[in-house]
């Protein structure tokens, strides 16, 4: 069996998957849950509740802000407390919606039984309608990207999609959920992904595994020849080598298909793929065959001096301190919390900001994990080049960063950065690479946009 990866650049840092064979635990109910408004890629979601409403679990709280939106649903039962603002991932106090709990009663209309449901037993399901259930759900790329889904399956009329690539490399180190989710939910992880290739009308699929995972690639293997049999979908398991940032959206592609996705503003369904994430397949399963929202999800809480760490089903709005409790509480010395892992991770100063839809891990990097180390002069070594997956130069970019050449850091691609942290990784320097070509990045993008505002 041949074993694929991408082309240009990438790395192998040290894998710490600790709670690999640790099976998912049920998160407990926090006693007041807080909801973001922007938990998705696009603009924040509206407030459709008020202070003093009651609402149960699957309860929509907020529409969907505009077309690239996602509607935001309650993970809980109780009492609105109150529309405000409060510290996210991002750092930044952002509006929110703050529910006391006041027990677990689920709206009537989400299906709460066990049977797994088939896409051949529902003739109803059309491609029109599969999309509808998934925007309604509020749906969104469960990789940490948080893209709206059903903007994915409905491509413009200058893309054709052909397959769909499910996303199950989870490459980042440390996180384990979407392994856990792959060993505990296969069946209904391949339902989703029929639904998805029926919503975006094509018949092939593919499931990229890396090769660290061998019991998940075994075990979908097997489920892909079981369910497929006998349909007109054709799904193939691609076994991956093992390197970051495979999980990014060209990075698959380039694996798994062999095709090259141009700079921006192309996307994978430009030549031919639509990407979802595992997580997402999912969900979809359970927002168009059980009609429930995206409210909960599986997210690892992890880190080398935490006593048990582990992984959750958590709900949407649960305080990050009621999962490091779960864990043994926050370990002495220094330590360093983050969103995510340690590569594309968001730093916090709060324990207390909420799990959100893309939040795939809780990671608490301790004593010298914790630390920066002191950046020296750059020695014009070049492993930063030769380490991006996008082929950039991250040194000129974070130098045109931080002098402010806005002209020359878009000539130079800027844009095309996908924040994965290979050139910083590598740096043997220590040079804060990414810091400076991430805020070079916004910057210029601000820029693109004002000026095509003005045209």
């Amino acid at each position: 069996m041949k074993i694929k990866t991408f082309s240009i650049g990438g790395i192998h840092p040290e894998e710490n998957k600790l709670t690999h064979e640790v099976a998912t635990q049920v998160a407990p109910l926090p006693k007041q849950a807080i909801f973001p408004l922007s938990q998705h890629i696009g603009a924040p979601a509206t407030p459709v509740v008020q202070k003093g409403d009651k609402v149960k679990v699957g309860t929509l709280l907020a529409e969907a802000g505009g077309f690239v939106s996602a509607p935001i649903h309650s993970s809980v039962s109780g009492t609105v407390a109150k529309i405000d603002t409060a510290i996210d991932a991002t750092g930044y106090r952002k509006p929110v919606i703050i529910i006391d709990v006041e027990g677990d009663e689920w709206e009537e209309s989400i299906d709460r039984s066990e049977t797994l449901e088939l896409v051949k037993d529902h003739p109803e399901l059309t491609p029109e309608e599969i999309v509808t259930r998934i925007k309604t759900a509020g749906v969104v790329g469960m990789g940490g990207a948080c893209f709206p889904t059903f903007i994915k399956l409905t491509p413009p009329p200058t893309a054709k999609a052909e397959c769909v690539i499910i996303n199950a490399v989870e490459c980042e180190p440390y996180i384990t959920a979407d392994y856990r989710l792959m060993m505990e939910h296969a069946d209904e992880i391949l339902v989703g992904l029929e639904l998805l290739m029926k919503g975006a009308k094509v018949t092939k699929g593919y499931i990229g595994i890396e090769t660290n995972k061998p019991a998940a690639i075994d075990l979908l293997t097997k489920k892909c020849a079981e369910a497929f049999a006998t349909s007109e979908y054709q799904v193939e398991v691609v076994p991956l080598a093992q390197r970051y940032p495979q999980g990014g959206e060209k990075q698959l592609v380039d694996a798994v298909i062999n095709r090259q996705v141009p700079a921006p503003p192309a996307i994978p369904v430009n030549v031919g793929a639509i990407v979802q994430n595992v997580g997402t397949a999912f969900a979809v399963y359970q927002a168009v065959m059980k009609h429930k929202p995206l409210f909960e999800r599986y997210t690892t809480v992890t880190g080398k001096r935490l006593k048990n760490p582990g992984n959750y089903l958590v709900r949407m709005g649960t305080p990050m301190q009621t999962l490091i409790d779960l864990c043994g509480g926050m370990p002495e010395g220094d330590n360093k919390l983050l969103a995510g892992g340690p590569m594309m991770g968001k730093a916090l100063t709060s324990t207390e900001v909420p799990i959100c839809k893309g939040t795939n891990s809780v990671t608490i990097l301790s004593g010298d994990d914790a630390r920066r180390k002191e950046p020296q002069p750059c020695i014009r070594c070049a492993k930063c080049v030769g380490a991006c997956p996008m082929g950039l130069e991250p040194y000129l970019l974070a130098k045109l960063s931080a002098f402010k050449n806005w002209e020359r850091a878009e000539s130079e691609d800027i844009t095309s950065c996908i924040e994965c942290g290979s050139c910083q990784f590598t740096c043997p320097a220590h040079r804060p690479l990414l810091d400076n070509i991430r805020q070079g990045k916004q910057t210029v993008m601000g820029i693109i946009r004002s000026r095509a505002a003005k045209k």
